[in-house]
């Protein structure tokens, strides 16, 4: 099975910062291009840091309702703070293997799409190809990318997801 890996904030829409459900927003056109991906046989997963969660600021079923709602096929969410070093926040690859195991992906025809070096990093970790977006926090990224970060590799960088999509479909 082949599935693509899709940040929250800064890639599916929103900004930079954490924006908890009943405040985000898809960007323009990502709904009619994550139906392409699925028309395509992909398997579509969120997956997202939500640290607010473990802080009470929201739950883990108002980011999976709301994730389901835009066409995510299922959401693989990390509730905990940096500082509890769990295997799921990513950089780590935990949401991406729990998925693969959950689903039976192959995870070498998989992408990770997202706009910060941890997205990438899961992304490369887990064997996916990776997809930088120049939303959110992408732009920031690339300048980070300029410095000393060995070892992350990025397949494409596209201007937003729906470009990112674009890419990917043709690159089939």
């Amino acid at each position: 099975m082949r599935a693509v890996f899709i940040d929250r904030d800064g890639t599916l829409g929103g900004s930079d910062q954490i924006e908890y459900p009943g405040e985000f927003t898809l960007y323009k056109g990502v709904e009619e291009h994550l139906k392409k991906l699925k028309d395509s046989g992909f398997l579509l997963f969120s997956f997202t840091n939500q640290p607010g969660i473990s802080e009470g600021r929201s739950s883990r079923e108002q980011f999976r309702k709301e994730l389901l709602g835009f066409g995510m096929d299922d959401v693989y969410l990390c509730p905990h703070k940096p500082s509890d070093q769990c295997r799921c926040r990513k950089p780590a690859a935990g949401m991406i293997e729990e998925a693969c195991y959950d689903y039976h992906l192959k995870l070498n025809e998989c992408f990770v799409i997202g706009d910060r070096l941890k997205d990438m990093e899961a992304g490369i970790r887990a064997g996916c190809k990776t997809i930088l977006v120049r939303t959110g926090s992408g732009e920031e990224a690339l300048l980070q990318l300029e410095g000393d970060h060995e070892g992350i590799f990025i397949h494409n960088v596209a201007s937003d997801i729906n470009e990112a999509i674009k890419w990917l479909l043709r690159s089939l």
